[in-house]
């Protein structure tokens, strides 16, 4: 929570901060959203398999959450887009190292019964951060007159915070319990490794590739605002409003995987996707484009923890990082694919044709679900 609310306060503003303060193109910032979210989420596979081959998580988590720290104070001083970039890239690597072995680590201590419901709660606590981030960035440009700087270097407080908590509140557990005491993999990421990762958690892998193909980066929300003529001083206010949504949704939407259908909840998901992108499409007003906002957060809560619980019990205790790393990898790829179309469609032909697009992706998706549970491609469905 703590380090969504350092990293939300600055990326609220930083694609307007890329537009405006240093005239960067819509494409550019596509690419360089996707970029860092692809380098986020490709770096997870080293981290993760470093921390199965290791035994432990906690070690990671904490660098990687001190690396997102401590690239905050560049986002300040940043004059030009270089260092802008860099910063960018760092502070997602140190998210890339924290992520598969902290989702490990929940995996680890959740009992499978209620797994739905702990994925959930963390995703929820997670975006309260994301959701207290931009609203704190307002008010700050509010008392501040659009200062940037001045509230890119408030960010940096609650992230330091993170990493003290992390290092002094969080007890490492022992090796799972289905994993040789005396064994690790001795290569997480070798051919005989990965085979031991199951059908059911590939087919897990290629849902989450497709899902995140069917949306983009949140930029694009804030960029919409702009492009709408929202005041500059409340666009903070269209990420706030997501992630209120997202963070009420996602633990219900969790829970509720543990006793129905994991399938037909993200099914649904991609319907709410569906109307989120169609309203965002034709919004020609703050109201219609807050609507569109609210069921993208919708979307987010009832898919995102569900696909986390599904790699958790779909992958051996022993590969968890592993499992984690490689299905980010290969979402992460899907990110870069999906931001970059979204980032060209808007500059070739506007953002009507972005959301548009971001629709027809989700019904892709919702067609190669319905052709997998026909084939019984998704095994306990």
């Amino acid at each position: 929570m703590l380090m969504d609310i350092s990293s939300e306060m600055i990326h609220s503003l930083l694609p307007l901060f890329m537009a405006g303060a240093l005239g960067m193109s819509i494409w550019a910032i596509g690419l360089i959203e996707g970029l860092a979210e692809a380098t986020a989420l490709i770096v997870r596979v080293f981290s993760g398999a470093l921390s199965d081959w290791l035994g432990r998580r906690k070690g990671l988590a904490l660098l990687g959450y001190a690396m997102g720290a401590l690239s905050k104070p560049l986002f300040a001083i940043a004059t030009g887009a270089g260092l802008v970039v860099f910063a960018r890239l760092a502070d997602r690597v140190g998210k890339g190292i924290r992520g598969a072995p902290r989702d490990a680590l929940i995996a680890d201590l959740a009992p499978p019964a209620i797994r739905g419901a702990a994925f959930g709660l963390r995703q929820s606590l997670d975006t309260l951060g994301a959701f207290a981030g931009p609203l704190i960035a307002s008010g700050l440009m509010l008392v501040w007159a659009n200062d940037f700087r001045a509230v890119f270097w408030v960010a940096v407080l609650p992230g330091l915070l993170a990493v003290l908590l992390l290092a002094l509140g969080v007890r490492e557990p022992g090796r799972p319990q289905d994993a040789p005491s005396q064994a690790r993999p001795a290569n997480p990421l070798s051919r005989e490794s990965v085979r031991l990762l199951p059908a059911a958690y590939w087919w897990v892998v290629m849902m989450g590739a497709v899902f995140t193909l069917a949306r983009f980066s949140e930029a694009f929300l804030v960029l919409r605002a702009s492009e709408l003529g929202m005041p500059l001083v409340w666009i903070p206010l269209v990420m706030v409003a997501m992630n209120l949504v997202y963070a009420a949704t996602a633990y219900p939407f969790g829970k509720l995987s543990d006793s129905v259908s994991a399938m037909k909840l993200l099914a649904v998901g991609l319907v709410v996707l569906v109307l989120a992108d169609l309203v965002l499409a034709q919004a020609s007003s703050v109201q219609a484009l807050l609507a569109g906002v609210a069921l993208w957060g919708v979307h987010m809560g009832m898919t995102q923890g569900i696909l986390a619980r599904m790699v958790a019990d779909t992958a051996p205790s022993s590969l968890r990082g592993t499992a984690f790393g490689l299905f980010n990898l290969v979402s992460g790829l899907a990110m870069l694919v999906a931001s970059v179309i979204a980032g060209g469609l808007w500059d070739a032909f506007g953002p009507k044709m972005t959301f548009l697009a971001g629709a027809v992706f989700a019904l892709l998706s919702l067609m190669l679900m319905a052709m997998g549970r026909l084939r019984g491609c998704f095994p306990g469905d």
